[in-house]
Parts: C-alpha cells; sequence; structure tokens
C-alpha cells in the first residue's frame, strides 16, 4: 500500500512523491520508501484542508508570503479556488504550528522570528536531535536503520538534480523519522514543535549553493554514524547541523 504526497516547487509545476509502505502496518517488516515521480497537477487521496494546508505552508516556506506580511485571504482563496471556510480552517492550523499569527477581526500575518527567536529555539533543537541521534542508534531496528538510509539516498537523489523543495521535504522527513527512532514521545513532541516553528529558517538555510552542500556534507555524516550505530557519534553529527543551520541563517534575519 502508498500514500501520495505532492509538493508545489516555485516553478508552478508540483513535485510528485509516493511514500510507499511495504509490509503489514505496525511490524517490523513494514518499510518506507520514497518513490520519486514527475511533475502533475493532480493531487489524490487527500482532503482539501490537507492541500490548502500544504500550499499556504509553502508559500510561507519559499517567501512569497514574506514574514511579517499580512496575509490577504481574499486573494489567496481566488487563487487557490476555495471557499473561505477551508482556507480559514488551514490557517488555524498553521497558526498552532507557529507559521502564523491569526487575530480576529484583524487579519492573520506570518509570524515573522527574530534573531533570538531562532538562535533560542535551534540551541534547544540541537540539544533534543542530539540525544535523538543517540538513542536511535540504540533502539531502532535494522529495518528502521535501512529504511531511513534509503530515505537519505532518495534525498540525496534530489540535491544531486537540484529539486530544492522536494529535498527540503525530504529532509524534513529524514529528521522527524530519526526522531522517532529514539522511541521516546515526549523528545518526539518537543522536536517536533520546534521544527513545524522553523520550516522557513531551515529552508533558507540552503539558499547559498555553498550552504545547501555544507547541509549535505553534514547529513552524509549523520548517515556514516548511523550505519556504523555510533550514537554518540550520531549525536555530535545532528548537533554539528543545527550548530551549522544557525551560521548559514543567522546573517538573513
Amino acid at each position: 500500500m502508498y500514500h501520495v504526497y505532492k509538493y508545489k516547487v516555485s516553478t508552478g509545476n508540483e513535485f510528485v512523491g509516493k511514500l510507499v509502505s511495504t509490509g503489514e502496518i505496525g511490524t517490523r517488516n513494514n518499510k518506507k520508501q520514497w518513490v520519486v515521480m514527475g511533475p502533475s497537477l493532480e493531487i489524490e487521496n487527500r482532503s482539501l484542508h490537507d492541500q490548502v494546508v500544504s500550499r499556504v505552508r509553502d508559500l510561507i516556506i519559499e517567501g512569497v508570503l514574506e514574514p511579517g506580511a499580512r496575509i490577504d485571504e481574499a486573494d489567496l482563496i481566488h487563487k487557490l479556488g476555495v471557499s473561505r471556510t477551508p482556507f480559514r480552517e488551514a490557517l488555524r492550523t498553521l497558526a498552532a504550528e507557529g507559521l502564523v499569527i491569526v487575530r480576529p477581526s484583524r487579519g492573520s500575518t506570518v509570524r515573522k522570528l527574530t534573531r533570538d527567536d531562532v538562535r533560542s529555539m535551534l540551541e534547544v533543537l540541537g540539544h533534543l536531535e542530539q540525544l535523538a541521534g543517540e538513542l536511535a542508534c540504540a533502539r531502532a531496528s535494522d529495518e528502521e536503520v535501512t529504511a531511513l538510509i534509503d530515505l537519505h539516498n532518495q534525498m540525496m537523489e534530489r540535491y544531486y538534480a537540484r529539486d530544492r523543495m522536494p529535498y527540503y521535504k525530504m529532509n524534513q522527513e529524514f529528521h522527524s523519522r530519526l526522531t522517532e527512532l529514539s522511541k521516546n514521545e515526549p523528545l518526539q513532541e518537543m522536536q517536533s514543535n520546534l521544527q513545524a516553528r522553523l520550516k522557513r529558517i531551515r529552508y533558507i538555510g540552503n539558499e547559498k549553493p555553498e550552504y545547501w552542500a555544507g547541509a549535505v556534507a553534514d547529513h552524509e555524516a549523520m548517515v556514516a554514524a548511523l550505519k556504523a550505530r555510533d550514537g554518540k557519534a550520531l549525536g555530535a553529527a545532528m548537533a554539528t547541523h543545527i550548530q551549522n543551520t544557525w551560521k548559514r541563517v543567522k546573517d538573513s534575519l
């Protein structure tokens, strides 16, 4: 069985990926793998709410809706071809993720993070992902490790093709799934909360070619440690990656 995920990229087309699950769900034989497909305008197996959330989120991540900017509801409702109700429900979801500020009777704005906000959140995220890496090496099954390495390899294909938004979304999935392998629910919740609020920040961390190449090198170090099940090395690589993220984004804030 599989679920289909589609992502809008800056060209106006859509990147299409399938997160394929094989084996019985809930068993150790269950594996997940990204399968990269071609451009498409059709969206399948997704609710209207999810489609609107995804597209508005992408506009925020890519900077089309700039930090601090007021969201023109009428304009976006027209461009997306949806009614007011699902659009406003999507804004509430994005507000819960920390990407939007909703003020009743005053409209909604894109949340703007200060340098101090970003530095503080990255400091905490670095420690969380360091712990996640250490625990994942000790607790993940061989099948889970293999699936995560497969995702990394497919992410690298997007890097070599210079498909930035698909790469970014696989990158987010990599960090989420690695944290899941810690088998620690409070850790997963905290990491997920911060990752959601930092989506735009993590995206701009790959704006320059040398920054993107540096992030890829960080990930190669993570995967090498994961393959060796060296928890200390993986934890250190995760922490270094987040520290490098701050270095890459601080001058853009």
